[in-house]
């Protein structure tokens, strides 16, 4: 009869076909539980678990399970980001009229430091509406990307979102931002072709600069004078809005003006001056585009500081991705698409460390048995009563004598042994 297989460890039969994930929880519970982390402060989702499922847990626990889920998800991200580099598919028919607007947000991390989590949000243009009577132009089915990277690599990550959106397939992309150069990189690399608009918030407070330079901040004359000129920038020609810049830097030039203020008048009318295209705001509303970056600001607000800056709030750099990734998960409504790939990337990541650890333990248990090894030589000690050196070994051989008190010295045989001789008698007998 043939010997049965000895037995080893592994997974139950069934923890494949229930799906279950690492750890105590069943799948449902932690997916609620890294949902919640993804929303409030793990302290807080403590309390929830307990009010709502009745599940204690600890705050560690959550935040383990929120940012293990976290970077499951920026490392399939990122494996999707380089397989459409290796594969250059076709990206799907983005939208007739779509928005790109980037911007960044400071969030605080350990040890009094601050760096900027960079975040794209992608919607689609509805056509203007008269709210107030102005026309008013809103953008829907908003989805972001966010990472805490420098330009080059954000720019390089944000192709998962761009690719998913079809922004390359789009009609017209307009690109509203702010000024800054790594943005304009941004909309190179994703959309070089993209109508780029200068959010409208960004030039006029370029323009107010001016004002309070030649008027001073405060004074009636500036109000008067910056709601015209922010009108006429906004329905008329930036060219007129430019001359008039132009004429009130001459007028200082001419005057009394700190050199201070000249230069802040100066750097002001140069970044106009350079981004005049940008600026034809009477052209871009006609057409029904918008020209402000309100759908990324606010998305810098409701994806990151809702949940990265609140009170007495202090981040490991190394945590920061996660959260952003789940909080762009939630608030671009894909968490229902995309849990099931995290939960699947969680099982399998949990399966190859358990298989790992049980190749080691098995290599540990038939490693050979290694020869014993000679005991090391003992080194040579000074004997206290010979002027040569002796070993331990040595020293052990000597013979051994009792001392006078010791029991073996009064026995029989110790008192016949060491006897004193007598003349005339005969030890023998």
């Amino acid at each position: 009869m043939p010997l049965a297989r000895s037995a080893v460890q592994g997974f139950f039969p069934l923890d494949e076909e229930l799906a279950l994930l690492p750890g105590t929880l069943t799948p449902s519970l932690q997916e609620d539980l890294v949902r919640l982390g993804a929303r409030m402060p793990f302290r807080s989702v403590v309390h929830e678990l307990a009010c709502l499922k009745h599940v204690t847990t600890t705050e560690a626990n959550v935040r383990r399970h929120t940012e293990s889920a976290g970077a499951a998800y920026v490392a399939l991200q990122t494996d999707e980001v380089e397989r459409l580099e290796r594969t250059t598919p076709l990206p799907p028919p983005g939208a007739a009229r779509q928005l790109v607007s980037v911007d960044g947000a400071m969030v605080p991390l350990r040890h009094g430091e601050w760096a900027e989590v960079k975040t794209v949000a992608i919607g689609e243009i509805q056509p203007p509406v008269l709210e107030k009577g102005e026309r008013v132009v809103h953008t829907t089915q908003l989805s972001y990307f966010s990472r805490l990277a420098e330009h080059e690599t954000f720019n390089r990550l944000a192709t998962v979102e761009t690719h998913r959106r079809g922004t390359e397939r789009a009609a017209v992309v307009c690109a509203v931002n702010d000024g800054a150069e790594w943005i304009q990189g941004f909309i190179d690399l994703q959309r070089h072709d993209a109508l780029r608009i200068l959010d409208f918030a960004h030039a006029a407070s370029y323009v107010a600069q001016v004002g309070h330079a030649v008027w001073g901040e405060g004074s009636i004359e500036l109000k008067t004078w910056l709601t015209s000129t922010l009108h006429e920038l906004k329905h008329g020609s930036p060219n007129t809005v430019l001359q008039t810049l132009s004429d009130m830097q001459h007028e200082l030039e001419g005057g009394a003006a700190a050199p201070e203020t000249l230069a802040r008048v100066q750097t002001a009318i140069h970044y106009l001056a350079k981004r005049r295209a940008q600026m034809e705001y009477a052209r871009f509303q006609a057409a029904g585009y918008p020209i402000g970056s309100g759908s990324v600001e606010s998305g810098n607000k409701v994806v990151v500081e809702a949940r990265l800056k609140g009170a007495g709030m202090h981040w490991e750099r190394e945590h920061v991705n996660p959260m952003v990734a789940l909080r762009n998960l939630l608030c671009s409504a894909r968490w229902e698409e995309d849990w099931p790939q995290i939960a699947t990337r969680l099982r399998t990541e949990y399966l190859k460390q358990r298989q790992q650890r049980q190749r080691v333990r098995w290599r540990q248990r038939h490693a050979p048995i290694n020869s014993p090894v000679a005991p090391p030589k003992p080194e040579p000690v000074k004997s206290p009563d010979r002027m040569h050196t002796v070993s331990h070994t040595e020293k052990a051989k000597q013979p051994y004598r009792p001392p006078a008190n010791h029991p073996w010295r009064h026995s029989p045989i110790g008192r016949a042994r060491f006897k004193p001789y007598r003349s005339g008698h005969d030890p023998k007998s």
